[in-house]
């Protein structure tokens, strides 16, 4: 069974967050969602079992099922690493130095690495990447191009990773994540009972 591991924090885009999660788990993909505090990575909350609520970027509060950990969220666990946007939550995720090591990780080692949104560019910046297609919220477009070749397709997919751009387009870039971990036809057994409209992206 395909795994995945979902990041959140305090200002995380709730529809780009839940979409994903709860389409993968449709699939059958094992998903844990881990909290990334804002606090200095030096003041540890590893002593807590049971992280707090992240409140999303509508005000909505969402359980995370764990806390971040570089150790437990490393690509030997998981085979895609999802990073969701909202501008608050995005900038927490990104600016982490931990998530930014793991994300250079997963996809050196062959591994996903889903980003949507804001995160799209700041995760992309703040790792470190190489020069590649990809597509993120029309606000943040002009920290993109010219360091990368932005597209403004819905999903872009370069290797192992796959941008999208906010949450309109979360249902897309969630399907294209269960395409990649378990096939076209899971994808279709999927989105069927879902009842998109004719003629849409599933």
């Amino acid at each position: 069974m395909p795994k995945a591991l979902i990041l959140l924090a305090d200002g995380t885009e709730e529809m780009e967050f839940t979409i994903t999660y709860d389409t993968l788990v449709r699939a059958g993909v094992s998903c844990t969602s881990a909290y990334v505090s804002a606090l200095d990575p030096t003041e540890s909350t590893n002593s807590y079992t049971n992280p707090p609520f992240a409140k999303g970027s509508r005000g909505i509060n969402i359980l995370p099922d764990s806390y971040f950990s570089p150790q437990d969220g490393t690509p030997d666990k998981f085979d895609l690493l999802v990073i969701p946007g909202g501008a608050k939550g995005a900038e927490t995720i990104s600016n982490n130095s931990p998530v930014q090591h793991l994300v250079r990780r997963y996809l050196g080692e062959g591994k996903y690495v889903g980003m949507i949104c804001a995160a799209g560019s700041m995760a992309a910046l703040t790792s470190g990447l190489p020069k590649q297609p990809l597509t993120s919220h029309p606000s943040v477009k002009s920290h993109l191009e010219g360091k990368f070749e932005y597209k403004e397709d819905p999903v872009v997919v370069s290797g192992k990773l796959v941008t999208s751009r906010g949450p309109g387009t979360a249902f897309p870039f969630a399907l294209t994540l269960v395409e990649l971990l378990c096939g076209k036809e899971r994808r279709a057994e999927v989105a069927g009972p879902m009842m998109f409209p004719p003629g849409t992206f599933a």
